[in-house]
């Protein structure tokens, strides 16, 4: 078993299903549990799970914003321009309306948040391997 595996597959809020309606913004694979998707509420909650190595392309959120609650293994976040922060259960991230940034697993460690999201996501270029590979 991959390291934090179990702790994520078997986490509080489910891991939820291969996240297939975003792959198209993700490399590697990610899974997608929708907890909050009401028509009334102006925000969605959901339990995004990452393999180690997966993370989402850079993106925005345009008249909105985004909180993660990391509730599981290890991962990454980072806001164009600055450096990469490390995250692990506990952690809280607030996104702004309109700053530029991606979230992901580290490379050797499952990885699991809360999305708490406003607004309409734009998505734009993945991160890139070599950036990427280049974190510690």
């Amino acid at each position: 078993m991959t390291k934090n595996e179990n702790d994520v597959k078997h986490g509080l809020f489910g891991i939820g299903d291969l996240n297939l309606a975003f792959k198209d913004y993700f490399v590697g694979n990610s899974y997608h549990n929708s907890l909050v998707k009401d028509p009334a509420v102006n925000v969605t909650v959901s339990n995004v799970s990452f393999e180690p190595g997966a993370r989402n392309n850079w993106h925005i959120h345009h008249d909105g914003y985004q909180i993660l609650l990391v509730t599981g293994g290890e991962g990454w976040y980072q806001e164009t321009g600055k450096p990469a922060r490390r995250l692990h259960p506990g952690d809280v991230v607030v996104t702004h309306d309109g700053v530029k940034h991606w979230h992901g697993a580290t490379k050797d460690s499952w990885f699991s948040h809360l999305a708490i999201t406003a607004g309409t996501p734009e998505w734009l270029e993945p991160v890139s391997d070599s950036d990427y590979k280049s974190l510690n």
